[in-house]
């Protein structure tokens, strides 16, 4: 990581710029706030620690993503592209280069991913029978 020149400062630039977008966001912003109203401070340094912990492979981060995601008021499917959208666009902006770009957006769409998946995904979906119907 520090050969693509990040350190605990970007990470804490990136975290503040990304979720200051999300809460001005118009269909991000809603569904973040409404979870989080009153718990942003704990939430910041949970992504802060989170992050940290997938850049650094620090172990600092502890939670539990799926389950913490679980339940949340109108969130769909169609929202993960918007947030990885607006995380792409927050790199542009501050990204010390192309390739911490490319590093954060290629784990931001893994991560993107595997929470669609695991919040949305119905195996019957998949089932053969279904799909000659």
């Amino acid at each position: 990581m520090k050969a693509l020149g990040i350190d605990d400062a970007f990470i804490g630039r990136l975290v503040d710029t990304f979720y200051g977008r999300v809460l001005a966001h118009p269909e991000l912003g809603p569904v973040f706030d409404a979870r989080l109203s009153g718990r942003w401070p704990e939430h910041m340094e949970k992504m802060k620690s989170f992050w940290s912990s997938v850049a650094f492979r620090s172990g600092a981060y502890g939670g539990k993503p799926v389950q913490a995601h679980l339940g949340i008021a109108n969130m769909s499917p169609e929202l993960f592209p918007k947030w990885l959208a607006l995380f792409a666009a927050t790199l542009d902006d501050i990204a010390p280069n192309n390739d911490a770009k490319a590093w954060f957006m290629a784990t931001a769409d893994r991560i993107a991913r595997s929470l669609t998946l695991s919040l949305f995904y119905n195996p019957a979906l998949d089932d053969p029978a279904l799909k000659r119907s």
